[in-house]
């Protein structure tokens, strides 16, 4: 009888613990379905996800031309900069670009401190050279067209703000004691910095390949003055604009 009884018990062990491990067995099943399900469903829609935002990189080649009075020059240079496309018409840019020397002459004149100092004044000539190299972010709009446009020409026009970095090099026509002499510009090399509004105007057409030949206006307009005694204007300036044609590549 017992025997028996363990026998039984076992039997009854046994299938409740095949019943236990059959409904681990269907959770299991149930569980590993709808997160075959899920995971079917979120690759499905990974191409809807990553169409937008988009990436763009372009470069481009330009001529400057600063159209500040005493300051005025020209000077070619390239622009690198990044684009995230938003949407298909809205997006942020971020720049670097940085151009060749630019040549300008200031005639001025130098004014002794003393009135014993003889001559009171004189003339002279200063030789300068102005190089530029700027950083930027801002907005960038699509007017016509989109920034992933297969055919037909794009408009954008694009905003923002930026940090001018500047390099001078005067040489003067005579030499200056300027313990003796007040000079409205000095002579010698310094670096001066500017905060920039950055407005432009651009037109683009796709070439193919997702390769997009572009042309652009741009202006860098001062907001800062910070005077530097190696820059005969200083008062909004330097004042330039810019012609760029270039590339962009969609990724």
């Amino acid at each position: 009888m017992i025997l028996k009884a363990i026998r039984h018990r076992r039997v009854a062990f046994v299938f409740l613990t095949r019943i236990y491990l059959l409904n681990i067995a269907n959770r299991f099943f149930f569980l590993a379905k709808r997160f075959t399900i899920f995971l079917f469903l979120a690759i499905a829609s990974l191409p809807a996800c990553a169409q937008y935002p988009q990436f763009s990189f372009a470069t481009d080649l330009g001529v400057q031309r600063n159209f500040k009075q005493e300051q005025k020059y020209w000077s070619i240079g390239q622009t690198v900069q990044a684009l995230f496309h938003f949407t298909p018409k809205d997006g942020v840019y971020v720049w670097f670009c940085y151009y060749t020397n630019g040549k300008f002459k200031n005639d001025v004149t130098a004014v002794a401190h003393s009135p014993a100092t003889i001559p009171q004044q004189f003339n002279y000539t200063n030789s300068a050279k102005m190089r530029l190299k700027h950083f930027s972010i801002g907005w960038k709009k699509y007017l016509k067209g989109s920034s992933d446009a297969e055919k037909n020409w794009n408009l954008y026009t694009y905003g923002g703000f930026g940090l001018l970095l500047g390099r001078v090099d005067n040489v003067h026509s005579v030499s200056i004691d300027t313990a003796l002499y007040n000079a409205p510009v000095l002579s010698g090399k310094a670096n001066f910095k500017r905060l920039t509004l950055d407005v432009g105007l651009g037109w683009e057409i796709p070439i193919g390949g997702d390769f997009y030949f572009y042309n652009e206006a741009r202006v860098w307009i001062p907001t800062t003055d910070y005077p530097s005694k190696y820059i005969f204007v200083n008062n909004n300036a330097p004042l330039v604009a810019m012609m760029n044609i270039g590339l962009r590549l969609l990724f």
